[in-house]
């Protein structure tokens, strides 16, 4: 009776212990991660950091010097040197080491061993970043990051610089449109793209930008942030009357930079190298968003007439993808499909699109349309992306590098709110005040009375 008591003092603590450690690492990682998987992982990663090293081939030989040290002072055995190690930092999410390189090496060789170290040192994955010459950084992450998204609270956000997702090695993604001016943003339905479009906007609102909309699905997805809208088009009819504006809005910065900087007028605009960002600020236009959702539309056409405007509406479209970033124009083109197949001029408007975001799309040619010409590795990782992640995604740009994203869950409650907050900050821009779409009045809300009142009785 005693064996038996004393197995259940000890083996009950011990077996509940690990039940609510497994149960952590599967319903709270970021629970888990902090209390059991960081320290153990350091001590791994401490006490076995020279071993796997020479087990990964990361080692070098030693130099002549310290050959020569070790057999006339101590005699102990000659072995390679690893990389040598800085402090080992702690985050929510994993762990971050730098190294500073061994002649010989390079960071490829690294990021050929991440799968090993992975499995060594017990996290998720490992992801090898280049600090400086000579100097790398591995970046260990814990758990998957992207199965419960959690944006860390200080993101390197800014003017025209928005973090709408989480990449997979726990950093935030930030659309920055000083840097990459123009995006394709694809994803088929429930994939996560309206979610995207969502953030984006979102993160735009407060800030002194204007925000103009073409979606040709009768404005169902634009038409909730229509108070922060300075205009809206929810049809190719609509579209088509917008895009000119657009154009000679663009064509007068041209002529504002042009008198600023003392260039004759009849320069064309192609050889203006200089933008909006070189003006006093009391002169400088405000920028301006504009996002096309559902492109495919203004794509198809049924009769002769609307083949002309079509090629009307691309051809206006692709001079805004080519000239509006030194004039402060910006797009957001976004679809379900997007393919050579669509006319002329897709593939052409497709090149001025540097950015590229691709969520799970129902076939592999519009994953290709987005990732084929910039790295033919990400068309596998989003062609694999499953129905049970919406807003995964592949993003990349057009230097060749890409990684998968998530985007955190918004109601669309909390960003129309933020939309109807920011109203104040729409600019005024006199051409595009006939497009501003009607913003409903908001019904007054009643205050409940304070004492109910009683029916008279006889």
């Amino acid at each position: 009776m005693s064996d038996l008591t004393t197995l259940l003092e000890v083996g009950g603590p011990v077996a509940a212990l690990g039940g609510g450690a497994a149960y952590a690492r599967a319903k709270h990682p970021a629970a888990y991660w902090s209390s059991i998987g960081l320290p153990v992982s350091t001590v791994r990663l401490l006490s076995s950091y020279g071993s796997v090293m020479e087990a990964c081939d990361l080692t070098v030989p030693p130099s002549r010097l310290r050959v020569f040290a070790l057999k006339t002072m101590s005699r102990r055995e000659v072995r390679p040197v690893p990389p040598r190690r800085g402090i080992v930092r702690p985050t929510t999410t994993g762990l971050r080491l730098r190294l500073r390189l061994a002649p010989g090496q390079e960071p490829a060789d690294f990021a050929a061993a991440a799968e090993r170290l992975r499995h060594v040192w017990g996290v998720h994955a490992v992801y090898v970043t280049t600090v400086k010459p000579g100097v790398i950084e591995l970046r260990l992450v814990g758990y998957d990051v992207l199965r419960r998204v959690r944006m860390p609270r200080k993101s390197a956000g800014g003017f025209l610089r928005v973090p709408v997702a989480l990449r997979e090695d726990a950093t935030p993604f930030i659309r920055d449109y000083r840097t990459i001016p123009h995006q394709l943003t694809l994803g088929a339905t429930l994939s996560g793209k309206s979610m995207y479009l969502r953030h984006l906007i979102t993160g735009l609102a407060p800030q002194p930008v204007a925000l103009v909309g073409i979606d040709c699905k009768r404005g169902v997805e634009l038409a909730p942030f229509a108070s922060r809208l300075s205009a809206l088009a929810t049809d190719p009819e609509q579209a088509a009357e917008l895009l000119p504006v657009l154009v000679q809005e663009m064509e007068d910065r041209y002529d504002l930079i042009k008198a600023r900087q003392g260039i004759a007028p009849d320069t064309p605009d192609e050889e203006i190298t200089s933008d909006i960002w070189g003006l006093p600020d009391s002169e400088r236009p405000v920028p301006v968003v504009l996002f096309v959702d559902e492109v495919a539309e203004l794509f198809l056409v049924a009769t002769k007439k609307d083949e002309e405007r079509r090629d009307e509406m691309v051809t206006q479209l692709i001079r805004l993808a080519q000239l509006g970033r030194a004039a402060g124009i910006y797009l957001e083109v976004c679809g379900q499909r997007f393919g050579a197949e669509l006319g002329k001029g897709a593939t052409m408007l497709r090149a001025q699109l540097t950015g590229r975001v691709c969520h799970r799309v129902n076939g592999e040619a519009s994953a290709k349309m987005a990732l084929g010409d910039i790295a033919p590795e990400a068309v596998t990782a989003a062609c694999s992306i499953a129905p049970e992640r919406p807003g995964l995604a592949v993003a990349g740009d057009t230097s060749g590098g890409w990684s998968r994203i998530r985007t955190p869950y918004l109601s669309l409650g909390d960003a129309a709110e933020t939309c109807r907050e920011s109203v104040h900050l729409v600019p005024d821009l006199p051409a595009l005040k006939s497009f501003r779409p009607d913003v409903p009045a908001r019904p007054a809300e009643t205050a409940a009375p304070v004492f109910l009142p009683h029916p008279v009785t006889d």
